[in-house]
């Protein structure tokens, strides 16, 4: 790669900038009703499937009768499709659809179709829809009513920039190997994440000893509740991010939007000053939620709970317990009752549990303890990717950083 001066505006003078309705076409989903929604069946993709950095979730799913699939037929979700969230808080959030299950697009997600392949290349244009470039053209079109809204029109009067094909190619092929690896990083985790959690299901609560003592997760584990932050201390860009209860999610955590300090406050314990490796659990709302620290300069705030191992030792012991669903289940009945679920952390901490040997222990965290060490390790990788990603993006669609053609690539020209 080599740095090179644009020439027209913020783009190169030999590439086109077009109005997307010159080169694409946004395809909106099915107005699924509640009504049509069963239990079970075929999956409906709606834009809170949209998560950050490209990543789309189905785990939580609406569904509908599998008997009604051939009628929505032409709503089905092709592996490679570029969809969009185009209302609510999630507005502009884009990813791409890459698994092989079956799920419906409901009507609120965009699907951005190119006319031609040969003359806009898709991958090239996913990654032009994810730049900040086009996200506040999306917000600078949106309806203003009571819920913001992006319509088809203003969608296809998105200004694209339009490289030639080949040079298309080439930026796409340099981001789509920072997403592969990625991808296999986040792999990895699931692969290690299900590993250990088998593990742990087989040995402590499926083929339990009789000889092991009943006991509370306090024996292990000291549940140490955030801080009260107060809002007038939050700025724009301070130093530290504080981790409130929306962002502990399943497994990973949720920084966009987090709200930030510059000086730590005199009466704040230490412990809220959370360090690589720290396991968090979410005790509001969403109760029971567990996930790793995995980034430097956050603070603890009140309703999430930092769960700290009274042994080293037992670290990935205490994480792969809270990860179990059986546990989750068991925090989210003791936190009903209330408008919002609460978890007590004295409650949690007298939650029954029963305690393995000091051998068996010993046994686990040997074994388990190098994979949530490798699944950190990843995480901080991934991190660095996506940073880098951050970088490129915008550099590669303003022709700010070149790339090598492939100069036996044929193109059609508009």
């Amino acid at each position: 790669m080599s740095s090179k001066k644009t020439t027209i505006g913020s783009c190169p003078a030999h590439w086109d900038v077009v109005k997307f309705s010159k080169v694409a076409e946004l395809q909106h989903g099915y107005q699924f009703r509640t009504t049509d929604f069963t239990e079970q069946g075929i999956k409906i993709l709606k834009i809170t499937q949209i998560k950050d950095n490209g990543c789309i979730d189905i785990s939580s799913c609406s569904y509908i009768d599998s008997k009604r699939l051939k009628t929505f037929e032409s709503n089905i979700v092709k592996k490679g499709d570029i969809l969009m969230a185009l209302s609510g808080a999630t507005i502009g959030k884009i990813g791409r659809y890459n698994s092989d299950e079956i799920v419906l697009q409901n009507y609120r997600v965009g699907n951005f179709v190119p006319h031609d392949e040969r003359v806009l290349n898709k991958d090239y244009f996913y990654h032009f829809l994810s730049t900040e470039k086009v996200y506040f053209q999306i917000l600078a079109n949106q309806n203003q009513s009571a819920q913001e809204n992006v319509g088809k029109e203003d969608i296809h009067n998105i200004l694209v920039f339009l490289p030639p094909l080949p040079e298309q190619t080439a930026i796409a092929s340099v981001l789509n190997s920072l997403d592969d690896k990625i991808d296999l990083l986040h792999r990895q985790n699931a692969t290690l994440e299900k590993m250990a959690e088998t593990l742990f299901r087989q040995w402590f609560l499926e083929e339990p000893r009789e000889e092991w003592d009943n006991g509370k997760v306090s024996d292990l584990i000291k549940i140490l509740s955030g801080f009260a932050f107060k809002s007038i201390s939050f700025v724009e860009s301070g130093k530290y991010r504080l981790i409130t209860i929306k962002g502990v999610q399943d497994g990973y955590l949720e920084l966009n939007n987090a709200d930030r300090i510059e000086e730590l406050p005199d009466r704040m314990p230490d412990f809220c000053k959370l360090q690589i490796g720290d396991i968090l659990l979410s005790l509001t709302g969403n109760v029971g939620r567990c996930c790793l620290v995995d980034t430097n300069d956050l603070l603890l705030n009140q309703r999430v709970a930092k769960l700290h191992p009274i042994k080293e030792r037992d670290r990935a012991f205490t994480y792969f317990l809270f990860r179990q669903p059986q546990i989750k289940q068991l925090l989210v009945e003791m936190g009903k009752g209330t408008a919002q679920s609460n978890l007590s952390s004295i409650e949690t901490s007298n939650m029954e549990l029963i305690i393995p040997d000091e051998g068996k222990l010993n046994e686990f965290s040997a074994i388990s303890t190098p994979w949530l060490n490798k699944i950190l390790f990843n995480k901080r990788s991934i991190q660095t990717l996506v940073v880098l990603k951050e970088i490129l993006l915008p550099k590669l669609m303003n022709g700010e950083v070149s790339v090598e053609l492939n100069k036996n690539e044929d193109y059609k020209s508009l």
